[in-house]
């Protein structure tokens, strides 16, 4: 069902027997998701814009065609976020699993800062799990380069009783010091992270004192985890002093070396899929 806040802003609601969802046309942005018997998974901060124009705090944004600040021309985390995108369908496959399929396609615009012909489709399956997929189509004559990233902000109880493991012995990047260091044990935060993790390979676990989160992911061999604690996330838009405390992020990415090359015709399909255990 397609809905619109007062001021205009749309999204689409999904409820079925076991799950419902949010999902705003604008950045193809999955702001909202419960099921049945457990608490919400995603973040969503209670000060977060809901306006034309302006990225959403929260949910899972979609970072597409570029994650990070690799070119010059175009906007940190590419141009998506505040991309309307085309509702394709909305397919009820039982009583318990919805799909919804949003599209992107290249604009006058868009080829303003990156010059390709592409389709890009975010499929979503809202059930007793949650699957995020964005499949990124070349639809030009010549290969293009891509990075990207589901930034999966993550609803926890307190960031002091989160651990994630299934990345142990897996090297990654701290890119608040530019080294390379090899994860012993499980990840516990304490002070502000931004770390890439590489090779990834297993399934991941994020684990609360209130819930534990399996994160399965396709089409990725690099993960983000990333908090940006009390100095930083209190400068930042849309999100309030303390906000810091209340979730992490543990993106699934196409980053680094990690980025693909999609050639005319082909395709790629990076996702995600949360289940509570």
């Amino acid at each position: 069902m397609i809905k619109k806040f007062k001021n205009g802003f749309t999204y689409i609601e999904v409820s079925n027997k076991v799950a419902s969802a949010k999902i705003a046309l604008q950045g193809a942005h999955i702001f909202e998701y419960k099921c049945d018997r457990a608490k919400e998974i995603l973040w969503l901060s209670p000060t977060s814009y809901f306006e034309t124009g302006k990225a959403i705090r929260g949910g899972i944004p979609i970072c597409w065609p570029r994650f990070g600040v690799l070119d010059k021309e175009m906007p940190a985390h590419g141009f998506t976020r505040t991309a309307v995108f085309e509702l394709v369908c909305i397919n009820e496959i039982d009583g318990t699993t919805t799909e919804v399929i949003l599209r992107l396609k290249d604009t006058k615009e868009s080829r303003e800062v990156w010059d390709y012909k592409f389709e890009l489709d975010i499929v979503f399956v809202v059930s007793d799990t949650l699957s995020v997929k964005m499949i990124s189509k070349n639809l030009d004559i010549k290969d293009f380069k891509i990075t990207q990233a589901l930034h999966t902000y993550f609803d926890v109880s307190d960031i002091d009783d989160v651990s994630i493991s299934g990345l142990q012995e897996k090297i990654y990047i701290d890119t608040l010091i530019g080294k390379m260091i090899v994860q012993k044990e499980s990840i516990k935060i304490d002070s502000e992270c931004d770390r890439v993790y590489f090779d990834v390979d297993k399934v991941l676990f994020l684990v609360d004192k209130e819930k534990k989160i399996s994160i399965k992911t396709i089409g990725s061999a690099s993960v983000v985890v990333w908090n940006p604690w009390i100095e930083k996330g209190s400068n930042m838009a849309g999100m309030k002093i303390d906000a810091y405390k209340e979730f992490v992020c543990i993106e699934t990415a196409n980053a680094f070396d990690d980025f693909r090359v999609i050639q005319p015709g082909r395709s790629h399909t990076l996702g995600v899929t949360l289940g509570i255990l």
